[in-house]
């Protein structure tokens, strides 16, 4: 099976990469320097319908499948935004992904809309403090009080939460010690974002500045049971549906990044004269380049191989976190060699190749870190014994 990209896919790239041409490298460097939301770019994402790629079309949505939307999201980054400018379109589509397979008609109906023209803006709270990457051991709790729910608790690595009005919590309806089974008693709610409730508290970091990753620290804050997603107790298994369409996003938008600093890279290469002749004329320069080039469209066919499988409704695990894993070590790969291909020149802010060098790094970590893939595929496809 070869996961060819459809003329509609690349036409629909091709008009995504048009709207991403008016938000030139210059754009996102200064949204970066100043750790500022780009709601010019979201807005005119939004405008072009680009927020419902993974939205039935009876919600209003493009329905283009993950093939399609990874197609685009790759392009997104690849035009200069890099994972910044993807985050902002993969956290209008991955946190409603409950939503929008587990949701009632009446919860469609009224939120669906909104979230596709923008207007409102959510975000998704599951890792803890104390629990990382073991999501069974969240702590937040929701106590039932009629029809509604009170949750406190806290909640840490919470993408886009300073612009948001909804977030997507995963909390406890049953305590862990009096679960049968550790994936059973959480539930997910569709929260408001009330100030007086939820402290948010952003935290500096390495890359991706211009969207917020915060802490929270929730209070008291009360949830409609009608805001509640899919069946109480039952959240955990809600969330499986998102966990391999966000891997291979992420992969597919670590790759368009690293594309983007092989580009300024290759360009580089043949301007730059030292000794009397481009330096893209030595070996030494285009050996890592060509290596770079070859590793990223190797990851490719992963993401895009991953993708078909979840379109066709197929089990595709293994594949999507192969995926992540080869196209993350492919775009750090890339963008490390980008830096060095320009020298002195890479660690300076104007070539944009030390932000996407910044950024790629991320996706060693998230969404789940490369030594917890490799322990999935160690157990899951290769058999060896459980490791934790």
């Amino acid at each position: 099976m070869i996961a060819e990209l459809t003329p509609e896919h690349r036409e629909l790239c091709e008009s995504a990469a048009a709207v991403c041409a008016r938000f030139d490298e210059n754009y996102w460097a200064d949204k970066d320097r100043r750790k500022e939301f780009p709601r010019e770019f979201l807005a005119a994402i939004a405008a072009g319908g680009w927020l419902g790629m993974l939205v039935p079309e009876e919600y209003g949505g493009g329905d283009l499948g993950l093939l399609g939307a990874a197609a685009v999201m790759e392009t997104v980054a690849a035009s200069g935004a890099g994972i910044t400018g993807a985050t902002v379109v993969n956290m209008a589509l991955f946190p409603i992904q409950p939503l929008v397979v587990y949701g009632s008609p009446e919860q469609k109906a009224k939120y669906l809309p909104r979230i596709l023209s923008g207007e409102l803006q959510a975000a998704f709270g599951v890792t803890e403090p104390d629990a990382g990457t073991d999501t069974t051991r969240i702590r937040t709790f929701a106590r039932r009080d009629g029809d509604v729910y009170v949750v406190s608790g806290q909640k840490t690595y919470i993408s886009k939460m300073l612009v948001a009005h909804k977030v997507l919590l995963l909390t406890r309806t049953t305590p862990y010690e009096q679960v049968t089974k550790k994936t059973d008693g959480m539930t997910l709610l569709f929260a408001d974002v009330d100030r007086t409730a939820i402290e948010i508290r952003p935290m500096g970091k390495l890359g991706v500045r211009a969207v917020d990753t915060s802490q929270l620290f929730i209070d008291n804050l009360t949830v409609p049971v009608a805001d509640r997603i899919g069946e109480e107790g039952r959240g955990f298994h809600t969330l499986l549906d998102g966990i391999n369409p966000e891997r291979v996003l992420l992969a597919a938008e670590a790759i368009g990044t690293a594309r983007a600093a092989l580009r300024r890279a290759v360009q580089y290469a043949k301007d730059r004269i030292v000794f009397g002749r481009p330096i893209g004329a030595n070996q030494a320069i285009q050996f890592p380049l060509a290596e770079a080039h070859a590793a990223l469209e190797a990851a490719t066919l992963m993401v895009r191989r991953a993708a078909w499988l979840y379109d066709q409704k197929r089990p595709c695990g293994a594949e999507a976190n192969l995926a992540k894993l080869v196209a993350a070590e492919a775009a750090c790969q890339a963008c490390d060699v980008a830096l060095q291909v320009h020298g002195g020149a890479g660690y300076v802010e104007e070539f944009h190749v030390e932000r996407y060098w910044r950024e790629t790094r991320l996706v060693k970590l998230a969404p789940v870190s490369q030594e917890m893939v490799k322990n999935y595929v160690a157990q899951k496809v290769l058999g060896l014994p459980r490791s934790y």
